[in-house]
């Protein structure tokens, strides 16, 4: 990335798969662009700017989630400037087969091969089996390496017995050692898989990470192991385990969850989505720092930040209820060892005598392949391809759309993916479909006088979904809430606004609890209730529904979830404290969190489906306000700090209080300084925000300067008019 930014002077493009490993990627980069002079920019959640704004001296490093780098992509597209990529890598390529966002990064890698010959695409991952199709795809040179920095040694446990994995041996497991416990009664009872025997082997000098099947049974074992740990553990750096707790207070509003309240002292966490991400973050610097030296965790922390540990403990073959795929428990295994910590890591996986069978076939067989999931994910992946194709004017025509269609990884794996139809019909059954639903436009063109082919071109709907990125199997409910809303837009409160951006996705998983829906709708103000009124649901229908009475009239089911999320958001922005919306609608915080992340994205994304329609001119203000609240959820002064990536609002809070209130005062921060006065942060992280910072305040003032010189530049289509020579004269 480097070669390409600093000597053949291009663009790159990094695209990640979560926003936390694009924040911790944008934290770690953005002192290389400051010494080296490129910009580092966030494209994750709600940021990111589109088009990017042209650089005229130096280049930029674009680091985006999957969702971002295909919206980046289309913009460089749709403005002339794809060209200006000169790289593009891809972390976890393996996602290419998975789900809607393999699909849409499936996409992306596709309308850039059939645009630039000149970009580059580099994709990593330590979870590939079917490479041969991908080379194929990406028309690709394959490179494979079994180095690892740390030696990993894999054992399985069954009863009393640990069993290396060991793939020369007969049945791919030899007998290593007996573990030595002495167990009570009691702990035999509490930890019959020997949990406790197995961390205290490890912590609390070196790290170690317990990976379990559920988040409820992160929390039990956490608590369970801190029960038999003995209080010599609480003597290891106390001082700092203390700090741990104050600053977990001080970012949740004086509250602390009780586990956590029990297991810190010991060392020990929890790690999961139901926490916060303020939480999450402070509970990895901790690990991080070996404050903590044990992690109980689902497996999203497998494929998420960072955070490796001596030995790493299964703590069951599954995951939720599924059992464990290969690919997964490569994912987790690989967390162990560090780099220039370790000199060996070591995995160790739990089973009963029933899984045994299904685990030595775990251990030694090939990872799972991955398909394109283009075809299956239809609104969000064929569909969603062709309107941005002729959107974009890349194809316009049928052959031309299955031209592109062949040469896509679904393509490569036609044969394999289709049983009932081609992939010629498909094609075109998704352009009838298209155009059934308003959102492309047929017109004829004569070839000749026998032959007739059909173009296509986007109707305004179809383009403003394509920008808004909008999930094709809503666009036209968008459309008729967004006209609707019309009628009648309530603006005393932000209540029918957030209404109209609540994630649909999100709203039809909901349940409500209807004690407390009806408990929340009777607290409304009068315009609030308005609201209420204009979407067709009445006190008096959720009242019925809390008290349990049969309901006559019927009123739409995704109205009323929608609406009830509505409820938690619009509670959300005005109190900005999670934890007491989280204990009045008794959702988990984390759930609460997650929800307004959605919200945020969504905001963005129906902005940009307004800018298309002109009839919706009256959103677009509106809504470019709101998403920068749901973003941000804090009072407007922090605003400013936490543009800087890697600034949550825990540590926001400590930097205002502390006199640093603005991008300029951050930018102008000496790290040293920030360390003395501002509790549990590193010197590593204050660096960090620092580079943050003057990366930021360098951008918009670069921004500045490119609108100024803009201003002042002759126009390219300025009217040239010969002077006569008599005028000259």
């Amino acid at each position: 990335m480097l070669q390409e930014l600093l000597c053949r002077r291009r663009d790159v493009l990094m695209i990640l798969p979560y926003v936390a490993i694009v924040q911790e990627k944008i934290s770690g980069l953005s002192s290389f662009g400051i010494e080296l002079g490129f910009f580092v920019e966030e494209y994750a959640g709600s940021k990111g700017k589109f088009p990017p704004i042209k650089r005229r001296e130096k280049k930029s490093l674009y680091i985006a989630t999957i969702e971002k780098g295909h919206s980046l992509v289309n913009s460089l597209i749709e403005t002339g400037r794809i060209g200006s990529l000169g790289l593009v890598v891809v972390d976890e390529l393996h996602m290419i087969g998975e789900g809607s966002r393999g699909a849409i990064l499936e996409m992306t890698l596709a309308k850039i091969l059939y645009t630039s010959k000149t970009t580059q695409i580099i994709g990593m991952s330590a979870t590939l089996n079917n490479v041969e199709d991908l080379q194929e795809f990406l028309q690709a040179e394959y490179y494979t390496s079994q180095f690892r920095p740390v030696e990993l040694k894999e054992y399985l446990k069954i009863n009393n017995a640990i069993y290396e994995v060991d793939c020369k041996a007969e049945n791919g497991i030899t007998f290593s050692r007996l573990l030595n416990c002495q167990y009570s009664d009691t702990l035999k009872k509490m930890d019959p898989d020997h949990l406790v025997a197995l961390v205290t082997e490890v912590i609390p000098n070196y790290s170690c990470l317990v990976f379990c099947p559920t988040k409820k049974n992160c929390e039990n074992v956490a608590e369970m192991i801190c029960k038999f740990l003995s209080k010599e553990y609480l003597k290891q750096r106390e001082k700092e385990k203390h700090e741990v707790i104050k600053n977990l207070k001080n970012i949740s509003s004086g509250n602390l969850c009780p586990v956590l309240k029990r297991t810190i002292p010991f060392g020990v966490a929890y790690h999961h989505s139901g926490l916060t991400s303020d939480e999450r973050k402070l509970l990895e610097e901790a690990y991080s720092t070996g404050v903590l030296c044990l992690f109980t965790c689902t497996s999203t922390l497998a494929a998420g930040v960072n955070l490796p540990a001596r030995r790493v403990i299964l703590r069951a073959p599954y995951v939720a209820k599924e059992f464990l795929k290969r690919n997964q428990y490569k994912q987790m295994i690989g967390r162990a060892g560090r780099a220039g910590i370790d000199s060996v890591g070591e995995s160790i996986l739990i089973l009963q005598e029933k899984d045994k069978q299904q685990v030595l076939e775990l251990i030694s067989r090939p990872l799972e392949n991955c398909y394109s999931h283009l075809v299956q994910e239809f609104t969000k992946g064929i569909q969603t391809l062709f309107l941005s194709l002729i959107g974009l004017k890349i194809a316009t025509n049928l052959d031309d759309i299955y031209h592109f269609m062949c040469g896509t990884f679904f393509g490569v794996q036609q044969k394999i993916l289709l049983k009932e139809k081609s992939l010629w019909e498909i094609t075109v059954e998704s352009l009838r479909y298209l155009t059934e639903k308003g959102l492309l436009q047929k017109d004829a063109i004569n070839k000749s006088e026998e032959e007739i082919q059909y173009s296509f071109h986007i109707t305004k709907l179809g383009r403003a979904s394509f920008k808004g990125t909008i999930d094709l199997a809503y666009c036209d409910i968008l459309y008729r809430d967004l006209k609707k809303g019309l009628e009648g837009l309530v603006l005393e409160s932000l209540l029918h606004l957030i209404y109209l951006t609540t994630p649909y996705d999100m709203a039809s998983q909901c349940v409500p609890d209807w004690m407390i829906y009806f408990r929340q709708f009777s607290q409304l103000s009068p315009a609030e209730q308005n609201v209420a009124a204009l979407l067709g649901v009445s006190e008096n229908f959720i009242g019925k529904k809390a008290s349990g009475q049969a309901i006559k009239k019927k009123v739409d089911k995704d109205i009323v979830n929608r609406l009830y999320l509505s409820f938690v958001l619009y509670t959300l922005l005005k109190e900005t404290n999670i934890w007491s919306v989280s204990e009045k609608f008794n959702m988990p915080r984390g759930y609460i969190q997650s929800l307004l992340t959605g919200a945020a994205s969504f905001s963005s994304c129906v902005l940009h489906f307004c800018e298309e329609l002109e009839e919706f001119w009256v959103y677009r203000a509106l809504l470019g306000e709101l998403t920068k609240k749901l973003t941000y959820c804090v009072k407007a002064e922090l605003i400013p700090l936490m543009e800087v990536t890697g600034v949550l609002e825990g540590r926001a809070k400590q930097l205002y209080n502390a006199g640093y209130k603005s991008l300029m005062h951050l930018a102008n921060a000496n790290p040293e300084v920030l360390v003395r006065t501002l509790d549990h942060l590193s010197r590593r992280q204050a660096k960090q925000i620092v580079s943050s910072a003057k990366m930021l305040l360098h951008e918009k003032a670069e921004a500045l300067q490119e609108e100024v010189e803009e201003l002042l530049r002759l126009p390219p289509d300025f009217p040239s008019i010969e002077v006569s020579a008599t005028e000259k004269a």
